[in-house]
């Protein structure tokens, strides 16, 4: 895993766009009362093929996850379940479950917002990517971490309070 440096960034996506699209959806979330994870796909050619927010809570289903639903929906506008050429953005780390799924839909780019010191799976915790899977995937984690982190933050203080 790489940190996020906008003077280092070779891309010709807009990343901070994706993100702040993840960002609403966290946002939009945290109004329904889950956990404050939003997720955009973008294809190659920029366009956003698949979104997802946290709705485990909702759904009462564990996987539930907004990795797992922008996955789902990407498949689907698609018509494919390979995501080969793909960029994945998630306001936090993707935990073991959704680290999997982004293996295996063959998913090219992962930037991510927040770590995750609890479950994250791109080196805070432990880093599926670096296992001999038969794909790999690039993984950039820092983008916009601020923002995630103060969504969370802010998130979870109020359940507290």
């Amino acid at each position: 895993m790489r940190k996020w440096n906008r003077e280092e960034d070779d891309s010709l996506f807009d990343h901070e766009h994706y993100m702040s699209i993840a960002l609403v959806l966290a946002q939009e979330a945290a109004e329904d009362g889950e956990s404050p994870v939003g997720c955009v796909i973008a294809d190659a050619s920029g366009a956003v093929i698949g979104r997802g927010r946290n709705r485990r809570e909702k759904k009462r289903i564990a996987t539930a996850h907004a990795e797992i639903e922008a996955i789902e929906g990407a498949c689907e506008a698609i018509g494919d379940w390979r995501l080969s050429g793909c960029t994945l953005y998630v306001t936090l780390e993707p935990c073991p479950m959704c680290a999997g799924a982004i293996i295996m839909s063959r998913i090219d780019s992962v930037y991510y917002g927040a770590r995750d010191d609890v479950s994250g799976s791109c080196g805070s915790v432990l880093n599926l990517f670096m296992e001999p899977f038969g794909h790999k995937t690039r993984i950039v984690g820092g983008l916009l971490a601020s923002e995630c982190s103060e969504l969370l933050r802010s998130f979870f203080k109020s359940l507290r309070t």
